[in-house]
């Protein structure tokens, strides 16, 4: 059992393939190829019975070429390492990294295994696989790839954490051409198990992968980013390009959820019924009319018996002057 990263940036706790396993795939994938390759050489030789010799061998050496090499490379390109034997099998061809494979890989896979598998009708890479700790061929070796499980039960996910929305496409245009497998992969298994580490050791860590990112890809990190969250947001944007480069520029590509901080309003008083104060004590505005004074009226005089009532006084002249409420 080892931990193997895949192109998703997830720890997997699967096996690599062995040879039983490997072989059967192997099998089931020349079985179909040396069929096709009879059918396409019977329709050749009737074809170009016309021709002479020469051009006759000519003929089955390129079709031989092309269906024993160039379709098992081409299979292997556009399936992503999942040829008809391995998806029988349940397995998969990675790179070292545990991402997908590509044109390279699958050719330098294809040419070594002309003479491991058909040359030497499979002895030398059954040495090979039984030799190597993890069950590779030489082609294997040379491609910098590997042969997984991928149908195990009860595997273990452990995802890479997202990086912080802030930092998300701030690295669209870093070169990341230059940057070893391996180098990858010890950064993933950082970013999966910093949770479980010594804080100041972690620290320490972060800033070592980070030192070694940035000496790889020449460009400085920014000026006040955590190193682990720059080797989050470097990883998560080789993830999309892998995406963009394996489903193209319209199919599906990793976006981290970005968190949106929620927007604070504040709370609307309910308007109050209309000659009732407010409660904080002060009125809100178009909600309290104070309560209209009646004019001041002068008092009515009571007449006394036997008194001569007093003549009115005469209308004070107006000062414009009003006396406070």
């Amino acid at each position: 059992m080892s931990d193997l990263v895949t192109g998703d940036a997830v720890v997997l706790g699967l096996r690599p393939a062995r040879l039983p396993s490997r072989a059967l795939a192997i099998f089931l994938d020349l079985l179909v190829y040396l069929t096709g390759y009879l059918l396409i050489s019977i329709g050749l030789t009737l074809a170009t019975a016309s021709l002479d010799t020469a051009a006759q061998a000519a003929v089955s050496v390129a079709s031989f070429v092309l269906v024993l090499v160039g379709v098992p490379i081409a299979v292997e390109t556009l399936s992503h390492g999942r040829s008809l034997g391995k998806l029988a099998c349940g397995l998969r061809v990675v790179r070292d990294d545990g991402g997908p494979i590509r044109f390279r890989h699958a050719l330098v896979r294809g040419a070594m295994g002309v003479v491991e598998l058909l040359g030497t009708f499979g002895a030398i890479a059954c040495i090979a696989s039984l030799v190597s700790a993890r069950g590779r061929r030489l082609g294997d070796v040379f491609a910098g790839a590997l042969v997984i499980r991928e149908r195990v039960p009860g595997a273990r996910v452990m995802p890479v954490p997202a990086p912080p929305p802030w930092l998300a496409g701030r690295f669209s245009g870093l070169d990341l051409s230059a940057v070893p497998d391996g180098l990858w992969l010890a950064i993933r298994q950082y970013l999966t198990r910093m949770n479980q580490l010594d804080p100041q050791v972690g620290a320490a860590m972060a800033v070592r992968l980070a030192d070694d990112l940035v000496a790889r890809t020449g460009a400085p990190a920014p000026v006040g980013v955590p190193a682990a969250a720059f080797l989050m947001a470097v990883v998560h944007e080789r993830q999309s390009r892998d995406a963009a480069r394996a489903f193209g520029p319209g199919g599906p590509s990793y976006a981290p959820p970005v968190y949106a901080p929620p927007v604070y309003a504040p709370p609307v008083a309910p308007a109050m019924p209309a000659g009732m104060p407010a409660v904080s004590g002060h009125p809100a505005p178009g909600a309290y009319a104070p309560p209209a004074v009646p004019p001041a009226t002068a008092p009515v005089p009571v007449p006394v018996p036997g008194e001569v009532p007093a003549a009115p006084a005469p209308p004070r002249p107006a000062t414009g002057f009003a006396p406070p409420a």
